[in-house]
């Protein structure tokens, strides 16, 4: 049976009887495969590439609008501050850092304990901070800065609440502020309302 299938093989193909004839044959296909798989290689990278930048472009789309959403409103706050009450009318400030602290140091700070906030501070109402005076003491060995809140009101000198921020961590001190941590220390920074 075998040497039938041999000759018939023969028959059909007569002209296969080179050896080297044959081996070009069997050696086509996986020439074209190949060449085949090195044109796709380069198209699938393309694809996955594209595929990521898509997605990455649409993860940072989200991540800006959720954050211009947030921040967008207080810059608006802030912008209204200054339009809304005028230096020198509404409030007065004073600056009594020389060569104790840097200006920029103690106005950062200022502006993350609230206490640049003009708008917020002259604000009357249950939501607003309602002062009428914010005294900033400077203690140089503790590396703190001591507010003193006066609300409209207040007596006697006697403030109506003291917070400190902690300049060496850059955060509110949550910590019960003493008279020992401002009494005897510099004065860097007033402001009061002038408006009754």
């Amino acid at each position: 049976m075998d040497v039938t299938i041999n000759k018939r093989v023969r028959d059909v193909m007569p002209d296969l009887k080179d050896k080297e004839l044959v081996e070009k044959v069997v050696d086509e296909k996986p020439v074209k495969s190949r060449l085949g798989i090195l044109v796709l290689m380069p198209v699938g990278v393309l694809v996955v590439i594209f595929g990521l930048l898509i997605i990455f472009a649409m993860t940072q789309t989200h991540k800006t609008s959720q954050s211009s959403t947030t921040t967008s409103s207080p810059k608006v706050t802030k912008n209204v501050t200054t339009s809304k009450y005028v230096a020198g009318k509404d409030y007065k400030v004073t600056y009594s850092n020389q060569n104790v602290i840097d200006k920029g140091v103690l106005d950062k700070a200022l502006e993350e304990s609230n206490g640049k906030n003009i708008n917020f501070m002259m604000d009357t109402s249950e939501d607003g901070g309602n002062m009428a005076k914010v005294e900033v003491y400077y203690n140089k060995d503790k590396n703190l800065l001591v507010e003193r809140l006066f609300e409209n009101g207040y007596q006697d000198n006697k403030p109506t609440q003291t917070v400190g921020y902690d300049l060496s961590e850059y955060k509110m001190n949550l910590e019960k502020t003493y008279p020992t941590d401002y009494l005897n220390q510099p004065l860097v920074y007033k402001w009061e309302k002038l408006v009754k």
